[in-house]
């Protein structure tokens, strides 16, 4: 499965406005034209919808993301703090993750989040361990939750 199979996708997108689907779609077409080898993991969390991308099918290895909610979607970094951001558009007062908020996908700074990516990228493989045979490409459902405070 990769990139083709939106079907588990797409029944996790159902519970949310049709706006927020699209945004979130998008972004996933997004980052999967750019780094077509990296992995998608998906998690059907209690609060959110959150779909990572990574070179190992492990979060720890996860270089961005994006979280869906029920008005709107934050695409973000994992290691965040950790890359250039010189026109301090990402938000976020953790130690690591940074993100933008996503209301329409025409205000999305395609150009700039462009260049974090690929340091975000560059950073995720140097973080690898040696010798780990790496997936590449593939849709990996990581988390199911039973009960969600989101719209389900």
């Amino acid at each position: 499965m990769g990139k083709e199979s939106l079907t588990d996708l797409i029944k996790f997108l159902l519970p949310f406005p049709d706006h927020v689907q699209q945004n979130a779609l998008w972004l996933r077409n997004f980052v999967w034209d750019l780094y077509p080898d990296s992995n998608e993991l998906i998690y059907d969390n209690y609060n959110a919808l959150a779909v990572g991308y990574s070179p190992s099918d492990r979060a720890g290895d996860v270089f961005c993301s994006f979280a869906v909610y029920s008005k709107h979607v934050n695409f973000g970094f994992n290691r965040g703090s950790e890359i250039a951001d010189p026109d301090k558009i990402l938000n976020g007062e953790g130690s690591l993750y940074r993100h933008i908020t996503v209301h329409n996908i025409n205000d999305f700074p395609e150009a700039y989040i462009k260049t974090l990516l690929a340091e975000a990228y560059a950073n995720s493989l140097n973080r690898l361990k040696e010798g780990k045979q790496l997936l590449k490409g593939q849709t990996i459902i990581k988390t199911t939750a039973p009960v969600k405070r989101r719209p389900n």
